[in-house]
């Protein structure tokens, strides 16, 4: 099959090596998927983008984790249009469409007057399903205590094109101590398996920011921890939308992550709500770090 270049950039960040490492594969036609699989798994990111051609949209993105396949992953989304935009590759355009597994969605890309990137992402629309569970066997999957858990809002799974556990989390302070057993996942998320767990709180480092999370993989993802997560942060939004304020004005939030782990990301998010639908969209930056060289057989 020949080499295969794979392009780290740092999703959520302008700043190498903090933000949420994404591999980018810009030539992937002839690839088979056990082809992307392998390569992100020796690539070793949470997530790694293949770029394609699309009949349906201006290109098309499939999302593999160490693991296994992934309908969206908002970081190596805007890993990828970064990495196009930086290059040249788009012919200038600002409005462009993706088609996913998570279905067409369209993106924005803007720069400022520094010359920095910006790319705004529209999500799937926001789905919830309710958590039936044990909340200590949940709390304690986390390294946390029942008592941990914030006494009013509530537990649910959410998707903007991606599966996760919300989980809404008192203080701030006890996110340092959360040791993830991933292995234990799935008997304790019995409605979706295969979703992982977000914890999240109100309380941030940064003061402008809104809400602070940390994202524990599915372990059929193969990783551990997301460093800053797109589709999570997108859903919290949703979730701040319907459960914290509950109006049906437009909201613009920032959401923090990654720094438990030496990392700082931030994901603006924008919620656009009326009585029948809330749309969903996230921008960030990106930057570039590396590139690796894969061989294939």
């Amino acid at each position: 099959m020949g080499t295969v270049t794979v392009y780290q950039y740092d999703a959520f960040s302008t700043e190498p090596d903090k933000g949420n490492p994404a591999g980018v594969v810009l030539r992937s036609e002839g690839l088979t998927d056990s082809d992307m699989q392998e390569i992100t798994a020796r690539a070793g990111y949470n997530e790694t983008a293949f770029l394609l051609d699309s009949d349906q949209a201006d290109l098309r993105i499939r999302y593999f984790t160490p693991g296994y396949e992934t309908d969206l992953c908002g970081h190596a989304t805007m890993a990828m249009i970064f990495a196009l935009a930086s290059r040249g590759e788009l012919d200038g355009k600002e409005q462009l469409t993706i088609e996913t597994k998570a279905g067409i969605l369209p993106l924005r890309i803007s720069r400022n007057h520094d010359g920095e990137w910006a790319i705004t992402m529209k999500q799937a629309a926001p789905k919830f399903i309710e958590f039936g569970g044990s909340k200590e066997v949940l709390m304690h999957s986390i390294g946390l205590k029942e008592s941990d858990l914030h006494p009013t809002l509530p537990i649910l799974y959410g998707s903007t094109g991606s599966w996760t556990l919300l989980v809404p989390v008192k203080h701030l302070s006890v996110f340092k101590e959360m040791k993830p057993d991933n292995q234990r996942f799935p008997e304790v998320l019995q409605e979706v398996p295969r979703s992982s767990i977000h914890p999240f709180c109100l309380e941030t480092y940064d003061p402008a920011a809104d809400m602070h999370g940390r994202h524990f993989s599915s372990p059929f993802a193969g990783t551990i921890e997301d460093a800053v997560t797109g589709t999570a942060s997108a859903v919290m939004g949703a979730y701040y939308a319907k459960y914290i304020t509950s109006g049906s004005s437009d909201l613009d939030l920032l959401v923090e992550q990654g720094q438990e782990i030496g990392k700082d990301g931030r994901v603006a998010v924008h919620i656009s709500n009326s009585q029948e639908t809330m749309d969903v969209q996230i921008t960030g930056k990106a930057v570039y770090v590396k590139e690796l060289q894969i061989s294939l057989p």
